[in-house]
């Protein structure tokens, strides 16, 4: 039974995926009043699984697809963020034993946001679409 009929809609429901999980993670987490109140630890391992959540997602959806480079390049991003902002929560925890440092967290919330948000999947499907029109005016 093929659940999806083309990869448009693959695509799509990857998509209001991605958005879902991204809305509720600000709704209820980054822009509530009661986050001040959750342990900083608590916060990194809640903004980790939700930006885990959203590559599964992204690589099931993009995976399925016919197009193989949108994969690769999805996995490229999402591991290399992953492991950039796991590296500055482990030092966090680590040896930062009072306030952290603003800059770093920047920066780190900066690379989560990307990989959090909807418009890297975005992005990848409209550089899908444009390639495959460039392809088929140059055949």
């Amino acid at each position: 039974m093929n659940l999806y009929k083309s990869n448009k809609a693959r695509f799509i429901i990857g998509l209001l995926i991605i958005f879902m999980l991204y809305s509720v993670y600000h709704i209820f987490f980054a822009e509530n009043t009661f986050t001040a109140s959750i342990p900083r630890k608590l916060r990194h391992v809640i903004a980790l699984l939700f930006t885990v959540a959203v590559y599964f997602v992204g690589t099931y959806h993009l995976g399925k697809l016919k197009v193989k480079w949108m994969s690769t390049l999805w996995h490229i991003v999402h591991i290399a963020g992953l492991c950039i902002i796991t590296a500055i929560g482990v030092f966090d925890w680590l040896f930062l034993t009072g306030e952290p440092i603003v800059a770093l967290s920047r920066f780190a919330r900066t690379i989560q946001e990307l990989l959090l948000s909807p418009i890297l999947y975005v992005a990848m499907g409209l550089l899908n679409k444009t390639l495959k029109n460039t392809s088929t005016v140059a055949s």
